[in-house]
């Protein structure tokens, strides 16, 4: 791996990321105390506000509305009723699950991140989706945390938090100077843009990834403020897509199932006063901000950043709540 030059980030696999001439050293899993990554420096200056407060999308965008008065979907029972016993899965939380860290890692580099290129091709995991990507180079460190440390969907995102652009790869991993992927996508987060009609992204439905995970500073503070992203298995999956997702894949529901893109929201009525204070962050988002169909995947499998703070077993009880305790909202 070559050296890359004056840059500005400590990699981490948190849900946020510090970069200061004073920071505290993180271990490469992110956990306290140890030597920051090899490669790295600490010439910018960045904090965990600037992921607090940086702009995720305007305020009217998919991710930010408030769905909690929206009109249910007439169907939203038969929907629902083919894994209405499933309950609420945190796919993420601390430690390891098959060596690697549970979640989807992300890292925030600053403005003067060298950029790489980025090469698209297809590999024994999935296709080449180059034609529906958008070009390099990125400002990718080259150490940047891959999901599942490179095993399964293997994504990469990363935050220009000076510049307020996403950065997301899909099916990822180094060679030399540069990575490769499946696909990639660049949003800007000040913007209500959308991806080309048809397109993918890092994620199946063609959205971002990282507006939509659970991070635990944003519980800590009190309050998500976002919709978060979730997976169905594919036959409870509508083989179509509604905004704000751009494209499908393959997948084999049939009339009474959510396409890509489409929301379900936690009854109102539903009682949370029995989970704990970090639960409760979570199910009041549910109920105000819902959740939005992303990608084929395990029933009910909430998406969140890794972080050695979560408490696993608290974060379980989210298994309480079944998708009988959600309703479709309209979907068209």
């Amino acid at each position: 791996m070559k050296q890359l030059i004056r840059i500005c980030t400590i990699v981490i696999l948190l849900a946020f990321f510090a970069c200061s001439k004073k920071v505290v050293n993180k271990g490469e899993t992110g956990t306290p105390g140890g030597d920051p990554p090899t490669g790295t420096s600490t010439n910018c200056t960045a904090s965990i506000s600037d992921i607090l407060h940086i702009t995720i999308f305007p305020s009217d965008n998919a991710w930010n509305q408030d769905i909690s008065a929206l009109p249910a979907d007439p169907s939203s029972s038969q929907i629902l009723a083919p894994y209405a016993t499933a309950g609420v899965k945190a796919d993420f939380g601390s430690g390891l699950w098959d060596n690697a860290p549970i979640g989807i890692p992300f890292v925030v580099v600053c403005g003067s991140q060298q950029k790489v290129p980025i090469v698209f091709r297809s590999n024994s995991y999935d296709g080449n989706y180059g034609d529906e990507s958008d070009p390099g180079p990125y400002p990718v460190p080259l150490n940047a945390p891959v999901e599942g440390n490179g095993q399964g969907d293997s994504h990469v995102l990363v935050v220009d938090k000076d510049n307020e652009m996403l950065y997301e790869l899909y099916n990822a991993s180094v060679n030399g100077d540069h990575w490769e992927a499946s696909s990639g996508a660049v949003f800007n987060l000040t913007s209500n843009q959308q991806r080309p009609d048809g397109w993918t992204s890092a994620d199946a439905a063609g959205l971002p990834i990282f507006p939509g995970l659970v991070k635990y500073d944003e519980v800590a503070s009190g309050a998500i403020h976002h919709a978060i992203r979730f997976t169905l298995s594919s036959p409870n999956v509508k083989p179509a897509y509604i905004s704000p997702a751009t494209h499908k894949v393959n997948s084999s529901g049939g009339q009474y199932s959510i396409p890509f893109g489409g929301k379900i929201r936690l009854k109102a009525n539903f009682d949370i006063s029995s989970f704990s204070v970090t639960d409760q962050v979570i199910l009041t988002a549910l109920k105000k901000y819902g959740l939005i169909l992303a990608d084929i995947g395990s029933n009910m499998y909430i998406s969140g950043a890794p972080d050695e703070r979560w408490n696993n077993d608290d974060l379980q009880q989210l298994g309480k709540v079944k998708a009988s305790d959600f309703e479709v909202v309209k979907l068209n």
